[in-house]
């Protein structure tokens, strides 16, 4: 079980990556010293510190904080627009780092850091993922685009000694405000990294995964951050103390999710009380996706993402995904590396958990990617060459470069569920019934990890999955002994073919390597909500007993399962407190009540017509040094 220190450290995992490494940091932001008291000579010698309070087109006036270089002139500027506070406040007050990597202070840029609208010190009302307003027909008309426009005009007009260029980056909710800082973008912004950005809270990033509420991320998020404070503006405060390290005792305890407003929230926490309102993906979510505005987008893009990122994964594929079908003359590329969230930023990068990458992988994307890209258009001809997509290989333990992500070699292959639990890439034949069955109870969930998880721990998804074998409520399939290498890139497709006493019910999907000495390493895993199978609109019911198909996408892997290794495939009904409990029942879980939770058999079926499967693109030996 974790110490109570480093469980308190993991309720930071939404903040580290924006706020710590934004030139932030939590104590200041709070106002005391704490982690502020580090060393800042570097920046103190050789920068100056100016604090402004910049004015948007509707007269609001966002706090910002600008650090220039003593000794350096036409240089561009680097932009992260944050809702985790740009603290330390004080001219005289300096952070322990700035920019988005811990050589960036070296190399020659000025460094702004802005309190997003509504947030710390900057004037205004904060929404969370502030809807896009793709026309303005007045100066009340603004967004995040709007803002990051005014912003970086005043800048390049305002800031002396800058070439007029600047670059915008962030992470997490940072990257969501740079994704959205490139619609519509200042003809002055030429570069733009959004990593681990937050694109939408219903789909895939940080709240839900198609349409399952992420439960104890949101919880902790919301409890830190999400709550009104004393002034006009909303800040970040203490974790939430939970009292103990046992995230699925205090979860089962709290009873049903709508207990958290009743019990904690009461209705401080605006962003908590809407999601509680809308638990179908209607015009609230929708309007809060950013990714149909990214359209025209004439700055140089790079897109980062990790492996191992439970919060914003998806985010980042999105983005690169929608620009190249959306915005296919934009220069952009992806790094898709072996990281939790944030961690490309915080630390080498050399290992999650137990997992070794054998390299400090974050160092090299440091080196050759993100440092290269920024310059190249910042301060070169922004001309940068680089391929389409840099991605680490886990299994091999090596990075790889590619025209095209995911990469169009390869043959898509299926990885099917058979009799007797086997896992076969041959199709099955028999048109008996055949199926696995087990029953969820909601009142005994299966975990996400195998002890603590009041949030959600930022090397979970490294953990051994061998916690689950013994439970009757997970059933494994698994594959002979591989005779050589697989190599899979590129999403993972589930289609499973089920059914259930109940109304409604999760299928929880997890591939995992097992290694000859048992260690079963996930991954890639995720969760469908059975009522959103047709439409994350229009919620619809199982039918008791009636076989129902769903499919969906995981986010990609690029891995490859070693020769002497096995391919595993675990499917349950619950991962508490990752994802709330479903009561299984079709009905609004944000309103059910305790007595509307009922077990329920599932199964998942595997015959010639229904024919449960995992979908996935191999790549041929030729491809694999």
């Amino acid at each position: 079980m974790a110490s109570p220190r480093r469980a308190r450290i993991r309720l930071l995992t939404w903040l580290a990556a924006a706020c710590v490494l934004g030139g932030a940091n939590p104590a200041a932001a709070q106002g005391g010293r704490g982690a502020a008291a580090a060393d800042t000579s570097y920046l103190r010698t050789h920068y100056a510190k100016r604090e402004v309070m910049i004015p948007m087109r509707d007269g609001v006036r966002l706090f910002t904080a600008i650090y220039t270089p003593r000794d350096s002139a036409n240089v561009p500027i680097l932009l992260t627009r944050t809702p985790y506070s740009a603290a330390p406040y004080g001219e005289g007050m300096y952070p322990r780092t700035l920019g988005p990597g811990p050589r960036f202070p070296a190399l020659g840029y000025i460094f702004v850091t802005q309190d997003v609208r509504g947030r710390y010190r900057s004037e205004g009302r904060f929404e969370h993922m502030t809807p896009q307003r793709p026309v303005k027909r007045s100066r009340r008309d603004v967004d995040e685009s709007s803002d990051a426009w005014d912003t970086i005009d005043w800048l390049v007009k305002n800031v002396p000694g800058n070439n007029g260029r600047v670059g915008l980056w962030g992470i997490s909710y940072g990257g969501f405000f740079a994704t959205a800082g490139m619609i519509d973008a200042h003809p002055a912004l030429k570069a733009v990294s959004p990593q681990a950005p937050q694109t939408d809270w219903f789909i895939g990033d940080d709240t839900h995964h198609n349409g399952a509420f992420l439960l104890n991320s949101t919880f902790n998020f919301m409890a830190m951050c999400g709550t009104r404070g004393a002034g006009t503006a909303m800040t970040c405060g203490k974790p939430f103390d939970f009292g103990t390290e046992d995230g699925v005792k205090f979860f089962l305890e709290l009873g049903p999710i709508a207990n958290v407003e009743k019990k904690y929230f009461k209705r401080q926490s605006p962003g908590w009380t809407d999601m509680m309102r809308h638990g179908t993906y209607d015009a609230f979510w929708q309007q809060r996706s950013i990714l149909p505005h990214l359209k025209g987008i004439t700055p140089a893009v790079l897109t980062v993402g990790g492996l191992y990122d439970a919060n914003n994964y998806f985010g980042a594929l999105k983005v690169y995904e929608t620009l190249e079908r959306q915005s296919p003359s934009t220069d952009q590329a992806i790094v898709i590396g072996p990281w939790y969230h944030g961690q490309w930023a915080r630390d080498r990068g050399e290992s999650v958990g137990d997992l070794q990458f054998g390299s400090t992988t974050s160092d090299t994307y440091q080196r050759e990617m993100l440092e290269p890209f920024f310059a190249a258009h910042l301060k070169g001809n922004g001309q940068g060459t680089h391929p389409k997509a840099w991605v680490f290989e886990t299994g091999r333990n090596q990075w790889r470069t590619f025209a095209q992500w995911p990469p169009r070699e390869g043959t898509e292959r299926s990885l099917y569920m058979g009799a007797s639990q086997r896992l076969t890439f041959s199709a099955p034949t028999t048109t008996d019934s055949g199926f696995a069955q087990w029953v969820t109870d909601p009142a005994r969930p299966a975990p996400f990890v195998a002890s603590g998880g009041t949030d959600m721990d930022p090397d979970y998804m490294a953990r051994d999955q061998r916690f689950g074998a013994t439970r009757p409520d997970v059933v494994a399939f698994r594959g002979d002994v591989l005779t050589e290498d697989v190599t899979i890139a590129g999403p993972v497709r589930p289609t499973l073919f089920v059914s259930s006493t109940g109304t409604d019910g999760d299928w929880v999907v997890k591939l995992i390597d097992e290694h000859p000495n048992g260690f079963q390493e996930l991954v890639r895993g995720d969760v469908m909500r059975a009522k959103f199978r047709e439409s994350f609109s229009r919620p619809i019911p199982l039918r008791p007993g009636q076989v129902a198909q769903l499919d969906f996408t995981m986010p990609d892997v690029f891995h490859t399962f070693r020769r002497g290794h096995r391919m595993l495939v675990q499917v349950q009904g619950s991962w508490f407190p990752l994802v709330d409990r479903n009561p299984q029942v079709f009905t609004d879980i944000y309103k059910a009540k305790a007595s509307d939770f009922r077990a329920a058999s599932q199964r998942v079926y595997h015959t010639a017509a229904q024919a449960s499967r995992l979908t996935f693109r191999v790549l041929p030996a030729a491809v694999v040094p």
